[in-house]
């Protein structure tokens, strides 16, 4: 019921085509599936954040959270799971990368025989090193009962700043600082290049006119945001936690700022905070400051950016 309110809503508020649910790429297109769009509160509706950039025959994986394994599975089953090229974190908080383990050991168990990247901010390597050494055990018992490929149970990990964080043929992957807060530094976003054809991650930040600096010029820009009123209505928080969260997300009029002064072709939402949040509690806000163009994101939503940009479910193996 929330999937489909969420696309009633999305579609009422913008003229945007909803293409066939079909999942072949063309030459030059640049195709974003928002694997999970929640946040750190489980729900079965939202799994934790994660999206899938498919363009060129790569696949690359920006953030890691809960189910994104799941997910990943839902749509291409083995073949997903050992067809992630690269795994970039936008930052080191649990909800964005407490399902990498999962894509990492069971990606490994499902045949990957070469090693992941794993691309993020200052803390990443480490990261990897620490879960290396938390699941010794498990792959030392694997590798020799199974015998599993040595080298797909390896990471390829490193900390990267702001600047060039991937390029393969033609795909270019662009870091990029925004503000999450001063305890929650250093966070990123990153822009996804491809045959003339864009898109933009912020990861999670508060208003930084940053985004819009890195955003200039992009087709897609899919930014996260927090519901103060849905929040306040709620009423289980803590005042003083609220509005310590509050800053460092962004608001749904803040964001539709931010889109007005980048004008993509299409703007989209993200790890949604709070899990309550429909798209009626996100579109009203947004449209005090933003007229264009704008979806409400929802589980395995695919956008195809290419001469035009479609939005559609994202066919899972169960569908065909």
């Amino acid at each position: 019921m929330i999937r489909r309110r969420t696309i009633l809503a999305a579609i009422a508020a913008i003229a945007i085509a909803l293409a066939p649910a079909a999942t072949a790429q063309a030459p030059g297109q640049l195709q974003v599936t928002l694997l999970g769009t929640g946040n750190p509160r489980p729900n079965l509706e939202r799994f934790g954040p994660a999206i899938l950039v498919e363009a060129g025959g790569q696949r690359l994986l920006v953030d890691a959270g809960r189910g994104a394994t799941q997910r990943l599975f839902e749509i291409g089953q083995r073949a997903s799971l050992i067809g992630v090229d690269a795994v970039l974190l936008t930052h080191l908080h649990s909800d964005h990368t407490v399902g990498l383990p999962d894509l990492w050991l069971t990606g490994w168990l499902f045949g990957r025989a070469r090693p992941l990247p794993l691309i993020g901010p200052a803390g990443t390597a480490a990261m990897a090193q620490h879960l290396g050494q938390a699941y010794a055990w498990d792959i030392a018992s694997r590798s020799k009962d199974e015998r599993l490929p040595p080298d797909g149970v390896r990471f390829e990990a490193r900390d990267i700043a702001p600047g060039l964080a991937w390029e393969r043929d033609g795909l270019r992957v662009t870091a990029f600082t925004v503000d999450h807060g001063d305890v929650a530094a250093p966070a990123l976003g990153y822009r996804i290049d491809f045959g003339g054809r864009s898109v933009v991650l912020s990861g999670d930040m508060r208003y930084d006119e940053r985004l819009v600096a890195a955003a200039r010029g992009a087709d897609v820009v899919v930014l996260e945001v927090m519901s103060p009123e849905v929040e306040a209505r709620r009423g289980q928080v803590d005042p003083a936690a609220m509005a310590s969260v509050l800053r460092r997300h962004v608001s749904p009029d803040q964001a539709g700022t931010l889109f007005t002064k980048i004008t993509p072709r299409l703007a989209v939402y993200s790890h949604i905070v709070p899990s309550p949040t429909t798209a009626e509690d996100l579109i009203g806000p947004t449209r005090k400051t933003y007229a264009g163009p704008l979806a409400v994101g929802y589980d395995l939503m695919t956008i195809v950016i290419g001469e035009t940009v479609d939005v559609h479910p994202r066919k899972t193996m169960s569908d065909k």
